[in-house]
């Protein structure tokens, strides 16, 4: 709107006998918005990959936790504790995950920690490290054996690797002079384009440009809240459904756990 009222000043010029100053060819505003408009395309296409990349992250984290779960439900031959325990991280994981990325998981305290969550200098680690502990438990008490840990490991790894990469995201913002620039160039380009237009559109002029503003700002706009993917905003990644995802499908595998066994264990029957 702010746009639209600027625009009317041009408009009014050429009402009046000042219709000739200030006129610039209509030409070179198109060729500048073409110029723009890839420079805001490429912008809003970096900052998607970004998001793209975070859910896949996700996407991973849900198929890791999953086999993760099913491979520690099967193969190893623990005791209901040590199960349990082991279920329990799985699931905390993606929702320590989530408060680190969020900055809050300083000001909460997990059941699963052995220690105040304010005196761990990673959060999530701590969760795989513990979970290598009850591995090396169950290796050492002969419950699993090298081959049964090589493959549960193979899942198990992943859970760092993706903490990493959701880092990375989250740390490495677009570059500053890149956005500032990207900016400039739109209140450039919505300074002068009601003066190269006036002169052929006259009234009209103040529509355009409020429309023009905003698909500009718009894409910006955009640009600027999709690069951030793990707030809280609605076109950030749905963090809190993926771990309700997580953990209903790990207390699933868990539950079925001892159906499978007993289905397994009992003689076949016709």
């Amino acid at each position: 709107m702010l746009v639209g009222a600027y625009a009317a000043i041009p408009a009014i010029k050429e009402a009046t006998q000042y219709a000739a100053y200030g006129d610039q060819p209509a030409d070179i505003h198109a060729a500048f918005t073409f110029v723009l408009g890839l420079l805001l395309v490429f912008r809003t296409n970096a900052a998607y990959a970004r998001w793209w990349e975070a859910r896949s992250l996700w996407g991973a984290l849900v198929n890791a936790s999953r086999n993760l779960a099913v491979k520690i439900s099967a193969l190893a031959q623990i005791d209901q504790l040590d199960l349990m325990r082991s279920r329990g991280l799985i699931v905390s994981f993606p929702r320590l995950l989530r408060d680190h990325l969020r900055n809050t998981a300083r000001n909460t305290r997990y059941e699963m920690l052995a220690a105040d969550s304010s005196e761990l200098p990673h959060i999530p680690s701590e969760v795989v490290e513990q979970l290598y502990i009850l591995l090396a438990k169950w290796k050492a008490a002969g419950q699993i054996d090298g081959d049964e840990l090589r493959v549960i490991d193979a899942d198990a790894l992943r859970l760092l690797d993706i903490c990493g990469g959701c880092e990375k995201i989250r740390n490495t913002r677009i570059v500053r002079s890149y956005r500032i620039f990207a900016r400039q160039c739109v209140v450039l380009s919505l300074l002068t384009f009601p003066w190269g237009v006036a002169n052929e559109f006259h009234w009209w002029t103040i529509p355009m440009s409020t429309i023009m503003a905003y698909f500009m700002l718009g894409l910006e706009t955009v640009a600027e809240h999709v690069e951030e993917p793990f707030g809280y905003d609605e076109d950030d990644l749905d963090l809190d459904g993926l771990c309700d995802t997580i953990a209903r499908s790990v207390h699933q595998v868990y539950e079925r756990r001892d159906v499978l066994k007993t289905m397994l264990a009992s003689p076949a029957t016709n």
